[in-house]
């Protein structure tokens, strides 16, 4: 017998076609389904949890999560102890969810910070008075962007400047001092005091996962962020997106009007040998972990003190990363193989036959 596999939703969302599910869901299906892998879908609700994972264990060998965050009834914690249900009753995760919160939380910067990926002054706020203690010191050595651990799509990441103040770097900045403020998700600009921006970003700090990134400000994003694509260990292909031509722009989203280019791995070699040669060291600081299976890495250009070009990585993504501008070249082909090969890794099938197993597709739980 073959392996089956789960692929788990959420009802509605922006990220749904026609036919209910996500773009890129039926083509992994078909593609497990060519390799011989007995695939279907399976909808998550919070009063549901506890149902299906009676259902799906001992029948699915694999769960491939295909969730976007923002789209979660009951919120990320109840999911993500509905998938370590599932993995600790021996079904692979793809991805696991200390896997997706490892790569998906922005301080996985911070534990880079002393590699060639990020720079060393990167900084993490937990709490509300390291932010108010530490960020006035940090603004002064130049601008900065704070980025929060939730949100997407830009949302809750500010490019901070002082506006006609002098400042000595070391010295914080008093709390009256006026700063421009520009949120990623659209490029627009707020006015602040230090003091009440300060008070602005609580909200970021405070609650579940809640934190603040600090880190500086790479002037050369105006030339575009760059996002390697990969199942596994393998670049599918590199995102250039450039912001739009406006003043003071930096985000890199579709929404904000930034342009995207895809391109094939090859053409960003210098960099995918880079983040190989690094990537050692993203797993001795973040632990030992099995790699996402969709996931993508951002890197902005900087300079060397040389005058040679290096690139700062950004962040990393894993949650639910889409594909679907690039399923015409077979990439959901690709997925399906990787899926195999865990599977395969994970020992031979385990199947529950038993005629009495009552499917969870022939009751409602509505």
């Amino acid at each position: 017998m073959g392996y089956r596999v789960v692929v788990i939703e959420v009802e509605g969302g922006s990220d749904k076609w026609i036919d209910g599910h996500r773009k890129d869901t039926m083509p992994i299906i078909e593609s497990l389904r060519s390799l011989g892998v007995d695939a279907d879908v399976r909808y998550y609700r919070p009063d549901w949890k506890d149902q299906l994972v009676d259902d799906l264990v001992g029948w699915c060998d694999g769960y491939i999560s295909r969730v976007n965050p923002g789209n979660l009834p009951g919120g990320e914690a109840d999911y993500f102890d509905f998938l370590r249900a599932l993995s600790e009753k021996g079904m692979v995760g793809m991805s696991h969810p200390d896997q997706m919160l490892t790569f998906g939380a922005k301080d996985a910067l911070v534990k880079l910070a002393d590699t060639d990926l990020v720079p060393d002054d990167t900084y993490a706020y937990y709490d509300v008075e390291t932010l108010h203690s530490t960020f006035p010191k940090s603004l002064s050595y130049g601008e900065r962007v704070l980025k929060q651990n939730r949100g997407s799509t830009g949302e809750g990441i500010w490019r901070v400047q002082v506006v006609d103040a002098e400042t000595t770097p070391g010295t914080p900045l008093p709390l009256d001092t006026k700063l421009r403020c520009t949120e990623a998700v659209d490029n627009h600009q707020e006015e602040f005091l230090l003091g009440d921006f300060l008070t602005f970003c609580e909200q970021y700090v405070i609650g579940d996962n809640g934190m603040l990134v600090d880190m500086r400000f790479m002037p050369r994003i105006v030339e575009g962020e760059v996002r390697i694509l990969l199942i596994g260990m393998t670049p599918v292909f590199v995102v250039h997106k450039k912001p739009a031509d406006v003043e003071g722009a930096f985000s890199a989203t579709l929404f904000s009007g930034a342009q995207y280019t895809y391109d094939a791995p090859e053409k960003w070699g210098e960099l995918i040998d880079m983040f190989n040669r690094e990537f050692a060291q993203v797993r001795d600081r973040l632990g030992d972990f099995d790699i996402p299976l969709i996931w993508t890495a951002d890197f902005m250009l900087d300079t060397k003190a040389d005058g040679s070009d290096t690139y700062v990585l950004g962040e990393f993504n894993c949650s639910c990363v889409g594909f679907t501008s690039h399923l015409d070249q077979g990439i959901q082909e690709v997925v399906a193989k990787e899926v195999l090969s865990r599977l395969e890794r994970n020992g031979e099938p385990v199947r529950d036959t038993s005629d009495e197993k009552e499917r969870v597709s022939d009751r409602s739980y509505a």
